[in-house]
């Protein structure tokens, strides 16, 4: 394969961390910068109370009682005479804590229970939106009063209260950004490459609704602050003469007339400190914010139909063969909806052998994304595995558990999406997400998966693979991601790739370096292939054999040069003609009329034959079978002697 002259990452900055340019982003931010200074300021000063604290909180001088700021006090005295500024440095003690408290507690609920909610959905998911409707639903504050009647003035204990009843917010917070984040291509990509389930949380899905998780901890903290300072206001909670900043407000309410200034300093401490909770929230959210102007993508977890949906054409025979690796048996795939059961794919069969490449080709619409979906177990919720069997290398993988499957995934099969970009988590460098993938299937140390990492992306002819490595998916090009993508999928060793038109994205350049690169991998590797276009170039350039779908069907078998010499059905003899590479120069290029039917408004005879220049009244009768033609070959068509002429074995 020829290489580019220049290096295509010479140019790549050295991408940090997430944790460091989020640091950074942060760092830039004037209000961020003050909110944490004050935040930081307020900690230490409570923290070194009894060394700085300028007289003792308890100390009483009857003689300078309700004084303003004086030389001896600066923010004056109380009605005991006890220094005002001595207590805001010892009270912060007290409240900061409780603070500190609420926010573990409620995310400690919130987050895992969002997050296991969102990912997993399910009855789980249902049982726990439920109870958290509940605890919405009842008054907080009442809850916490009787609480406190019963363990009468324990602030920790108020606290702990506080944060389950605010659990619930949390939690909807985060299962709501988890089940957007897991609709992200990257996500299946992770599950395809055999990661397990914790693992994709933990790395991918987490990271990407910090931002959320950070605000709500920000505006909790805030939220806290006032129901503690609250409840020490109504002196529920710690001993009256404990400073705190809610028990002085409390009792400089009670002297606001004869002195207004006492419950100028705690309050501007306690309306500062959440304004600062608030502002450091919000740039913390933008600091860490993902750029959404990558693509998402709809590849979620698919599940099995509670019982087989009987489709017309299940007793045809299927097409595997001896010793084949992937086998997919008479496979349909259906909607479910309140109108009832749709066909979207119906008793497709095909198999694949080892080392062997098969392109399925049809146009958009044909079903072939949805028949890699259901092979890889990553439907759609709305689709449904209706009937049939798929093998990979002896396995029913259509009837295995998760857990079985999983163990399958990455090591057995794997796939290159056509958004390679989307594929790749944005907030990991690729060394990273290769790495990761590598001790998942091979163990070992960080330093072997690294070295490992490296060697596939030069395995898939990425120049500069260190500077690769540091990158993240959006300083890669098209050409490079989709590299990266087939590294990751390579990672595992695995005996077969599914890649779904894994050039379309791509310039007609990088196209031919990415089908170089796949006929040496399956040359070197002996891995065989799934690929999914409407390429006929594609075909011609990288696959044995070849499977025509329309409408959901297979309506063609063959190997890649009988199908070129002599194609028998109509649909494919359309697709051929109007193939411009295929054309004659200076000849008419022709166009098939019409488009592919939607599933639900399917002939219940031939499918194609609104769009078939042979069509006859015969061809709308009833359901055509694929029937054998010759050696090997499989059309759908009746008139297939007619048209194309007898085909002798």
């Amino acid at each position: 394969m020829t290489r580019l002259a220049t290096d295509p990452v010479a140019s790549l900055p050295q991408a940090p961390s997430a944790q460091r340019g989020a640091l950074g982003t942060l760092l830039r931010r004037p209000a961020a910068i003050v909110a944490i200074a004050y935040l930081a300021i307020l900690v230490v000063v409570s923290v070194a109370a009894p060394l700085i604290a300028p007289a003792d909180p308890l100390g009483l001088d009857l003689a300078r009682v309700l004084s303003g700021p004086t030389q001896n006090n600066l923010l004056g005295t109380d009605s005991l005479g006890r220094d005002v500024l001595s207590r805001i440095l010892y009270g912060g003690r007290r409240s900061l804590i409780s603070v500190v408290e609420g926010v573990v507690v409620v995310l400690a609920i919130g987050v895992p229970l969002g997050l296991a909610a969102g990912y997993f959905r399910g009855w789980g998911d249902s049982v726990i939106s439920r109870i958290s409707d509940v605890l919405l639903a009842v008054p907080g504050i009442i809850l916490v009063l009787v609480i406190l009647a019963v363990v009468p003035r324990n602030e920790d204990v108020a606290m702990v209260a506080f944060a389950v009843l605010g659990a619930p917010s949390v939690f909807r917070v985060v299962r709501g950004a988890t089940l957007r984040v897991r609709e992200e291509l990257y996500i299946a990509a992770a599950r395809v490459s055999g990661l397990s389930h914790p693992r994709i949380v933990m790395r991918h899905v987490l990271p990407r609704i910090t931002g959320p998780v950070v605000v709500q901890a920000s505006l909790f903290a805030a939220y806290a602050l006032l129901f503690e300072t609250g409840i020490a206001y109504l002196g529920l909670a710690a001993d009256p003469s404990t400073p705190t900043w809610g028990g002085m407000v409390g009792e400089a309410s009670t002297v606001i007339q004869q002195q207004q200034w006492l419950v100028i300093p705690s309050g501007v401490t306690i309306a500062v400190t959440i304004l600062a909770f608030g502002l450091l929230g919000d740039s913390l959210r933008d600091a860490l914010a993902v750029d959404e102007r990558i693509a998402s993508s709809a590849a979620r977890g698919g599940k099995r139909a509670p019982a087989p949906v009987v489709v017309e054409n299940a007793s045809e025979p299927a097409s595997s063969r001896e010793g084949a690796l992937l086998d997919v048996r008479n496979m349909s795939v259906s909607v479910l909806s309140e109108d009832g059961v749709t066909p979207v794919v119906e008793g497709v069969s095909f198999d694949v052998m080892p080392g062997e490449t098969v392109g399925l080709i049809g146009e958009s619409g044909c079903g072939k994304s949805v028949t890699a979906y259901a092979i890889l177990r990553l439907l759609p919720p709305e689709l449904v595995l209706a009937s049939g069997q798929v093998f990979l290398d002896g396995t029913d993988i259509a009837a295995a558990s998760d857990r079985d499957f999983d163990r399958l995934r990455g090591r057995t099969l794997a796939y290159v999406s056509q958004e390679p970009q989307p594929s790749l988590d944005p907030t990991f460098t690729v060394g990273s997400q290769l790495s990761e993938v590598v001790r998942n299937h091979e163990g070992g140390t960080r330093r072997e998966a690294k070295q490992r990492a490296l060697e596939l992306l030069e395995l898939v002819e990425l120049p500069g693979a260190q500077q690769v490595a540091r990158a993240r998916a959006h300083e890669l090009s098209g050409g490079m991601a989709q590299r990266v993508a087939i590294a990751i999928a390579l990672a595992g060793r695995p005996k077969l790739l599914i890649a779904d038109e894994p050039t379309t994205a791509l310039d007609v350049t990088i196209q031919a370096e990415i089908l170089a690169l796949l006929r040496r991998l399956k040359a070197e590797t002996g891995l065989a292939m799934l690929l999914i276009t409407h390429n006929w170039g594609v075909v011609a350039d990288t696959c044995d054999r070849t499977v025509v779908m329309y409408a959901g069907q297979v309506v063609e078998r063959a190997d890649v040069q009988d199908l070129f010499d002599r194609p028998l059905h109509p649909y494919t003899r359309g697709l051929l003609e109007s193939e411009p590479a295929l054309a004659e120069p200076g000849a008419l290029l022709t166009a098939m009329p019409g488009s592919v039917p939607a599933p639900g408004s399917w002939s219940s005879g031939c499918r194609f034959a609104a769009r078939c220049p042979f069509a006859v009244a015969e061809c709308s009768d009833g359901a055509v079978p694929l029937a054998p033609v010759g050696t090997g070959r499989q059309s759908r068509c009746l008139r297939v002697d007619e048209i194309f002429g007898a085909v002798t074995a």
